[in-house]
């Protein structure tokens, strides 16, 4: 079972597989992840907004992401005018295998991978219906870009991608990081709420 000092850290390491970027590295306050993208250069995992005012004000490079585990007016009071905060996010757990559930009729499930990471998209008349993706590291699952397409929603099919990529993952601890419209989803799967995390960043072509 992922002890609750290790989630963050267990999260990160299974993202930079998912996301193909290197293992985060420790920092004093949390972890960093070197990301390299365009308006995501570099992202600090906090573990506690208690750092959060001493980061904004050293680390406030245009990409740059925050990420602050704890209550959202807490991670809110330590920012400085350069960072935009996004809508508050959930690290949840689970132990055991995802509940099993089957895809509507009409609907077909490939799963792809050989580990560390897996992907599992279902299609319907061979277009996109829904995906996700999962990455082992330390032992744990992290659970990614779970999505189905808007006309497909309702019908149980991110249910089904999960237990899909439990079952390919084969791990009995699990996390992921929730948005607000996908924890309802993972909660009723059993999926435990850690943690709220606070995301912000400093804009591209910000001064």
């Amino acid at each position: 079972m992922i002890a609750d000092v290790e989630i963050l850290g267990a999260w990160a390491r299974g993202w930079a597989v998912s996301r193909a970027v290197a293992a985060p590295v420790e920092e004093p306050d949390g972890h960093r992840l070197d990301v390299g993208l365009p308006g995501h250069r570099v992202r600090y995992l906090l573990r506690s907004p208690s750092t959060v005012a001493s980061r904004a004000r050293t680390v406030a490079a245009p990409g740059t992401w925050l990420k602050t585990c704890g209550p959202r007016a807490a991670v809110l009071a330590g920012l400085t005018a350069e960072w935009e905060a996004g809508e508050t996010e959930y690290l949840m757990t689970f132990e055991g295998p995802v509940p099993a559930v089957a895809v509507p009729p009409g609907y077909a499930v490939a799963v792809t991978g050989s580990g560390p990471a897996w992907d599992v998209a279902v299609s319907f008349d061979g277009a996109p219906a829904a995906r996700g993706r999962v990455a082992v590291a330390g032992g744990v699952a992290v659970f990614d870009k779970i999505e189905t397409e808007p006309e497909h929603r309702r019908r149980g099919l991110g249910r089904a991608v999960m237990h899909q990529l439990s079952a390919a993952a084969g791990i009995g601890s699990s996390a992921l990081l929730a948005t607000e419209a996908g924890r309802g989803l993972y909660a009723s799967l059993g999926w435990q709420v850690v943690s709220e995390l606070v995301p912000a960043h400093v804009p591209e072509g910000a001064a």
